[in-house]
């Protein structure tokens, strides 16, 4: 993530719109959009792993909390993880073209950087959250930087290939979910709901350890769309499309329009097709959806349809991206485990409102505090550490 923080130097990309610290900052609530339910519900995450983040059934229960929760979870869910791994890539083409600049050797030092990054990762993971995106961030940033230094046939074959084969290997999961879909579903582990619920933060990083390689799946599944979202942010970036030019507009406008008209419908059709069609949709069609977010996004700060507020807070979130994000997980923690306030088991069963209102305090309090901070530093507090041990 911090990749995707670097700031174009003085010269021909400067023209470059304050887009890409927007779309941070939107990735970051995003993520948080998703997260917040794992926070939030029984077993927290090792209840992932059990069905315990089912979205409720509009259908079923039309009510107009179910149907809020509905929308606004398919509104995120995947997207803006999607979406802050194409900017990680954009990030990292920055950062090449800047060394080439320089006239310095690629990748150079840029291992050490990811070796940082993991470390980051490691720890927030242990500490903090089990479905950190940091460490697979940085094993795919290894590899894509390799590719920068090679011809742009080898890195569109590579691209390709990545993405045939997460397809292949959703298409397999998901037969496989079908063929098992008679059977009963499973429910949180009384143990880790206990734990979540009551147990003390020592027992958590414990049990973090214990499941690791578990807890650590998503990010072995979805290394080739890591790769694909990466390079494709990496292509993105030369084409011009997060700059301020006609060119950069026009991109923007097709990214929303095919991403949002292909991704929404595919979405949605994985969505209503059950819990079998999950993966599907949260790592096939969602990354779709994404592309259009980006347009979407783009298109509506060329018009000027973002309030000025709006666009200032998510511009310093944006700035302070790895800071935030980290920020947003350790808040939900405190307030949501049993260690902390213990919301998540207080208000268990009163209904969704109170999710949606902690992920709008939290990201109020992100703004703000970015905002502040931003107005005496250049950087946030975890950038600069990371660029002060990468010195």
């Amino acid at each position: 993530m911090a990749d995707t923080l670097t700031t174009v130097p003085a010269g021909p990309l400067s023209t470059r719109l304050p887009l890409l610290d927007v779309l941070r900052g939107a990735a970051i609530l995003g993520t948080l959009m998703t997260n917040v339910w794992i926070f939030a519900s029984p077993g927290s995450e090792w209840g992932v792993l059990q069905g315990g983040l089912t979205t409720p059934d509009p259908v079923a229960d039309p009510s107009v909390a179910h149907l809020a929760e509905s929308v606004f979870r398919f509104l995120a869910d995947g997207k803006f993880l999607a979406l802050l791994t194409v900017l990680f890539g954009v990030g990292l083409a920055i950062q090449y073209d800047s060394a080439a600049r320089r006239g310095e050797p690629w990748p150079g030092r840029y291992p050490r950087r990811a070796a940082f990054l993991f470390a980051e990762g490691t720890v927030h993971f242990v500490l903090v959250f089990a479905w950190d995106v940091l460490m697979g961030y940085a094993v795919t940033a290894l590899l894509v930087a390799w590719l920068l230094a090679r011809s742009e046939k080898v890195r569109r074959r590579a691209m390709w290939t990545a993405a045939s084969v997460h397809l292949a290997l959703l298409a397999l999961l998901t037969l496989a979910d079908l063929s098992s879909s008679g059977a009963a579903p499973r429910g949180p582990d009384p143990a880790a709901v206990a734990l979540y619920a009551h147990g003390g933060y020592a027992d958590q990083i414990v049990f973090r350890l214990e499941h690791l390689p578990a807890l650590r799946i998503e990010a072995v599944f979805s290394f080739g769309l890591l790769v694909f979202l990466f390079l494709l942010g990496v292509r993105l970036h030369r084409a011009g499309a997060f700059t301020a030019t006609a060119e950069g507009r026009r991109i923007r406008t097709r990214m929303a329009l095919w991403g949002l008209a292909l991704g929404l419908p595919l979405n949605a059709a994985a969505t209503l097709g059950g819990d079998a069609f999950f993966l599907l949709g949260r790592y096939g069609a969602a990354p779709l959806v994404a592309v259009g977010y980006i347009g979407l996004i783009g298109v509506a700060l060329d018009r000027l349809w973002i309030p000025r507020a709006l666009t200032t807070a998510l511009g310093s979130i944006g700035r302070t991206a790895l800071t935030c994000y980290v920020t947003q997980n350790l808040l939900c923690m405190l307030l949501c485990y049993g260690f902390g306030l213990g919301l998540a088991d207080r208000l268990a069963g009163t209904g969704p409102w109170w999710v949606m209102g902690l992920w709008a305090a939290v990201g109020a309090a992100l703004a703000a505090g970015s905002w502040l901070w931003l107005r005496r530093f250049d950087r946030g507090p975890l950038e600069s550490v990371q660029r002060w041990a990468l010195r």
